[in-house]
């Protein structure tokens, strides 16, 4: 079997589009950056598609593409959003793949799910493959401790992850609610085995449940038996795997340090995903969502330094300019993969639409698709 053959295999057993894995684009032309007319095209192009049509804009969107977006959001709020507004037959999702599959899943077969730059992946949700993923599985399993372990999986992974979750009687969760995951997940089993974002599975079950380091070990899918041993593995009442989001994986306990001393008074503010000891350094610790409110609720003239991605930053400090906010970084870190999506994608996407021609649409396999919705749908029933 050729090596071209064997990926596009592997491919579709992780219930991804090949298209969008080649990336392969379709007619039209990309509009240049620098184009006056960008902004008139996209408002041109979006009233000639109506209601038929709904953008999708992730927070950490660029201010430019989130202008034209109808509804901003996390990512599960988007996808929510998707779900309930059967009427829009076309949904530009301006954040990355696994959010687009995530829509793609929970809308209807009549709707269309476009994700206007194929090259907006996620780091963290490539660092778990579904062959990775299921010969773990078989370890647990070969050790007794697979019908006792329920996995748990981070909102930021791929469809066959989630799908993954669905067939071996687990649930998906978000930063906002990883803690009733778990809590669900230690009702109905022995062990959780969290997915793919150690960071956010480590500080929920230490910092929320009240387990010990000792009792959370790391999953090294690159490594034999994944760095373990089997009574580690045996033993541990949390199995993290080793993934991590490359935004908020930079925040340090140096930076937090350093802002301290450089602004008497402020209050440290970040992400779940940080490391454990940024999270456990910091003055409040919430979700995307809960980090707007936070802002949102603070006191005039409060200062912030804030561990998330820069562009949510830079627009709560623009939107609360009589607050003091800072990055927590010293150093310029958008979302690479994110900050793919601009303007002229979006424009080129639309445009196309309206000459009705449907680029970059997001599809899952339909297996893939049935256990990942399971998932979701025991993640939508907890309390």
């Amino acid at each position: 079997m050729s090596a071209s053959k064997l990926a596009d295999l592997l491919l579709l057993g992780q219930g991804r589009d090949l298209a969008s894995e080649r990336g392969v684009s379709c007619e039209g032309e990309l509009p240049a950056a620098s184009d006056p007319a960008l902004i008139e095209r996209a408002k041109i192009a979006r009233a000639k598609l109506g209601s038929s049509a709904m953008i999708l804009g992730h927070h950490y969107q660029r201010d430019e593409v989130i202008q034209f977006a109808d509804i901003t959001g996390d990512s599960f709020k988007l996808a929510q959003a998707a779900q309930e507004n059967s009427s829009a037959e076309f949904i530009f999702f301006c954040g990355v793949h696994f959010m687009a599959e995530s829509a793609d899943i929970l809308t209807s077969k009549d709707q269309k799910v476009i994700l206007p730059d194929l090259a907006a992946g996620c780091s963290m949700a490539d660092m778990a493959t579904a062959t990775q993923v299921n010969d773990a599985w078989q370890i647990f399993e070969k050790l007794g401790i697979a019908s006792r372990t329920i996995p748990i999986t981070y909102m930021n992974s791929s469809a066959a992850i989630k799908a993954f979750t669905g067939k071996n009687h687990g649930a998906i969760c978000t930063s906002s609610n990883a803690e009733r995951a778990l809590k669900w997940a230690f009702e109905k089993g022995e062990k959780v085995f969290f997915l793919p974002d150690q960071h956010l599975g480590r500080n929920t079950a230490i910092l929320k449940l009240g387990l010990s380091l000792d009792e959370c070990v790391v999953w090294n899918p690159w490594k034999s038996n994944g760095g373990l041993s089997d009574s580690q593995i045996k033993t541990a009442k949390v199995i993290l795997w080793r993934g991590h989001c490359s935004v908020h994986g930079r925040f340090k306990v140096e930076n937090i340090n350093e802002m301290r001393a450089k602004l008497p008074g402020v209050k440290i503010l970040v992400h779940p995903e940080c490391q454990h000891e940024v999270v456990a350094n910091a003055d409040v610790v919430g979700s995307t969502e809960a980090i707007i409110r936070t802002i949102e609720a603070s006191p005039i003239g409060s200062k912030w330094a804030i561990g998330t991605e820069l562009n949510l930053v830079q627009r709560l400090a623009n939107t609360y300019s009589d607050r003091e906010i800072h990055f927590l970084d010293k150093t310029v870190c958008y979302c690479s993969t994110m900050n793919r999506i601009d303007l002229p994608h979006l424009v080129w996407a639309m445009e196309n639409l309206v000459q009705s021609r449907v680029v970059n649409q997001i599809t899952v396999e339909a297996q893939t698709a049935k256990y990942a919705l399971i998932a979701l749908e025991r993640m939508l029933a907890l309390p």
